[in-house]
């Protein structure tokens, strides 16, 4: 039977502490970390006491469609990414995990992607410089975070492959160093299985593949949830793929951690980084007692990054007139403008276009920001 521990979150539930050894056997002799610290520099020191020596740190921003409205309930209903006088979830996760992890690593070199925009899709990866140099420091990743957002071009489908595939041929150049992959998105994966489905997207699918193919790297994949969700399909790359050498992939919800009660907002985001982190010295076990860490396959993908967009997100949205929503005339193909996947098959009473998967579950339209009280199915003719 699998060993686990219960850890208390913090937020009234308990969460089970898996076995990250699994399907290999690995005794796990930190069975129990409390969430209960005050400061960063406690969880440092838990850290490096549980045994993380050093650590290569990677950063991935989600930059798809839906970090438009998923900030209507813990945002005040702005983009995720807008660039103001507060920090936004991003910005705010970037910068409690560079504070904690900083003094991990020795080089202060920090590779930086973004992923899901209008260039890259599902398939590709930008990096945050040019000439793909790594950010100096967290202070340059908020830097280049703050320029680059405003004129990104929000676009989809959502998949996490690339960015792994990108993680991984960075390890691999070298020489199998020990990274942790920090991903910071806004929901799942494009075509999310429903809970009583069976079926995989094909970006499920290959970010599965992709996880699975990283447990034979020194690699941990810590994906940060920001905005409203739904994380229900995260539970299953935390917990439920089995062919992987070890668990290498950790989940934590940003917004859920940091809107619980707390005495003040350092203990909040102590709680955060010890959430997202406490599984990495496990697995840094892990990788030596597999003989992972240090080691080269020779056979990761060779990933070239795209360049940082120059695009203003300003774009215009299709919208059809209430003429041709009210008679249901036939389309023309238009592809949805969120997951760039589908044919956009349903509309809106205010005119605008999704297709079904997406737009059934929304209940303010994420372009003019009003309630949605009617849905018109669309055929292309």
């Amino acid at each position: 039977m699998e060993s686990a521990a219960v850890v208390d979150m913090g937020n009234g539930r308990s969460s089970r502490r898996k076995d990250v050894s699994r399907p290999t056997v690995i005794s796990n002799p930190y069975a129990y970390i409390p969430d209960n610290f005050s400061s960063i520099q406690q969880v440092t020191l838990t850290l490096r006491e549980q045994g993380l020596e050093s650590s290569n740190l990677i950063v991935a921003i989600d930059f798809t469609k839906s970090n438009e409205w998923t900030g209507e309930q813990s945002f005040g209903g702005q983009c995720l990414h807008k660039i103001g006088d507060k920090p936004n979830p991003y910005e705010q996760a970037i910068a409690i995990i560079g504070k904690t992890l900083a003094p991990f690593d020795e080089d202060n070199l920090i590779p930086c992607f973004g992923f899901g925009d209008v260039t890259t899709h599902d398939q590709e990866v930008f990096s945050f410089h040019s000439d793909h140099s790594p950010c100096h420091g967290f202070e340059e990743v908020l830097d280049c975070y703050g320029k680059i957002a405003p004129r990104v071009q929000l676009a989809g489908p959502t998949s996490f492959a690339p960015i792994i595939d990108t993680a991984v041929s960075i390890v691999e150049r070298t020489g199998g160093q020990f990274h942790v992959l920090l991903i910071i998105a806004d929901g799942q994966v494009t075509g999310s299985r429903e809970k009583t489905s069976k079926t995989l997207s094909v970006q499920h699918e290959k970010t599965i593949q992709s996880i699975i193919n990283a447990s034979s790297y020194p690699l941990s994949i810590v994906l940060v949830g920001v905005g409203d969700g739904p994380w229900y399909d995260m539970k299953m790359y935390d917990d439920d793929i089995c062919a992987r050498q070890f668990d290498n992939f950790q989940f934590v919800n940003f917004t859920a951690i940091m809107s619980r009660k707390a005495a003040n907002d350092l203990v909040k985001e102590s709680a955060f980084a010890l959430a997202a982190l406490m599984e990495v010295p496990i697995q840094y076990k892990a990788f030596i007692e597999l003989g992972i860490l240090g080691r080269t396959k020779g056979n990761a993908k060779r990933v070239a990054p795209r360049p940082p967009p120059l695009h203003s997100r300003d774009q215009p949205i299709q919208r059809l007139s209430n003429k041709i929503v009210e008679s249901n005339a036939a389309l023309p193909y238009v592809v949805c403008p969120i997951c760039f996947a589908k044919a956009g098959d349903l509309a809106f009473g205010c005119g605008h276009v999704t297709c079904r998967d997406c737009g059934l579950f929304l209940s303010i339209c994420p372009y003019c920001h009003t309630k949605i009280i009617r849905r018109v199915k669309l055929y292309s003719g």
